[in-house]
């Protein structure tokens, strides 16, 4: 009874098999339902002593006493304890099912027998800080770290893919926006102060089915969204103006740096959006997160993904080194090479390097985080464009 599954026993109760709801309901009363099994038995065991310890001192006197006791107990460890018993633990559905239907009008029979050996049973273990409860809906739950270990292990029953998306879906809610966003450097917009031959071009050119509109600096005035299933028809009209732009744009729809995955989502589906714009504490524009971008968290990469195209300027070395650009999402570069840098910190390479050398380092700075030694190749003024990233036995020395 006790090596069940419990979530295959809810199962099969959802099922209506009557010796899983029997045996469900003798489970909400565990002390009840052990009670029940250890007197019947003890009470067995005790019988079958005292009637083979009788009979062998009639056949053959005192000594039978202790023949008895010998063979009586070798007989109740195999055929009552270890046998029956392994052979339950080894098929519990089978066993428990079908014990079911005898255990339960057992208990009802034996009910005051059996309320007084708990009465004792409980009070005795309350002596020892020990709380018998009943019913407890969270004893068999399972938690997140348990959840991720069970489909990890589903190997044979789940298809990979399924496993990524549950992983995926389990980790939502430990992932921030600010982890997956398109970084505000690389949001492709509209300046509405460009010609408008300009901001046509651009539209049409356009990846994405949504741009965002500002004037001047994205920091400073973002004047919205536009979608270019309601741009392209405006394209047609020979006496286009910007104010025609402009009228087909949507409010933007900001959101802060810290909110997760998994609350965001839900705020996609609530405002009917696809696209939001995240701010820091301050109010300034941090990037961009798309609809797209949130469930690729939970399918993986999607081929129509323009930030695929990032990693055709990687190049691989002879020597198994690979050079990154800086700018490069240290989460995205650990799922596709499967790598182990850290993520709690820096969200790209530009931003660990610096943030570990405290300073704009030098072309060919080099320095070791984790079993990896990363070497700055190119820099600009103001950042690390270029980093050669080298995977290193765990146990060589850093020199």
């Amino acid at each position: 009874m006790m090596a069940l599954n419990k979530y295959r026993l809810k199962h099969k109760v959802k099922e209506g098999h009557k010796g899983a709801i029997k045996a469900q309901k003798l489970l909400e009363t565990p002390d009840r339902l052990l009670g029940v099994i250890l007197l019947g038995n003890n009470f067995v065991n005790i019988f079958a002593s005292s009637v083979a310890t009788i009979i062998a001192m009639r056949l053959i006197g005192e000594a039978g006493i202790a023949l008895a006791a010998g063979i009586l107990t070798m007989v109740i460890l195999v055929f009552s304890e270890v046998a029956p018993k392994t052979l339950a633990a080894l098929h519990p559905e089978r066993i428990a099912y079908p014990a079911s239907f005898v255990l339960e009008p057992l208990l009802k029979l034996l009910s005051p027998l059996v309320w007084l050996v708990n009465f004792f049973a409980n009070n005795f273990l309350r002596l020892f800080g020990v709380k018998v409860k009943r019913n407890n809906p969270d004893s068999h739950s399972l938690s997140r770290e348990e959840l991720q270990t069970l489909i990890n292990e589903a190997t044979g029953r789940l298809p990979k893919q399924y496993r990524t998306m549950l992983s995926g879906i389990m980790q939502l809610e430990s992932i921030t926006v600010e982890d997956v966003m398109i970084p505000k450097q690389d949001i492709y917009g509209i300046d509405v102060n460009q010609p408008i031959e300009e901001i046509v071009k651009r539209i049409v050119k356009s990846p994405f089915t949504r741009i965002p509109v500002y004037r001047d600096n994205l920091d400073e005035d973002i004047l919205g969204v536009i979608n270019l299933r309601k741009a392209l028809p405006l394209l047609t009209k020979p006496d286009l103006s910007l104010k025609d732009l402009i009228k087909a744009t949507r409010p933007g729809y900001f959101i802060p740096e810290t909110t997760t995955l998994n609350i965001q989502l839900s705020h996609f589906n609530k405002h009917k959006r696809h696209m939001a714009l995240i701010v820091d504490e301050y109010g300034n524009l941090q990037g961009l997160l798309t609809l797209e971008d949130l469930l690729e968290e939970i399918v993986g990469k999607f081929s129509t993904d323009t930030r695929e195209k990032a990693f055709t300027r990687v190049h691989m070395h002879e020597d198994g080194s690979i050079t990154f650009d800086a700018s490069e999402f240290i989460r995205d570069l650990n799922k596709t090479y499967h790598f182990d840098l850290p993520t709690d910190g820096p969200k790209t390479l530009n931003g660990l390097i610096q943030e570990e050398l405290e300073t704009l380092p030098e072309v060919g700075t080099c320095l070791r985080v984790g079993n990896y030694t990363l070497e700055v190749i190119e820099t600009s003024k103001h950042a690390i464009e270029k980093v050669n990233l080298n995977q290193i036995d765990p146990t060589q020395r850093f020199q």
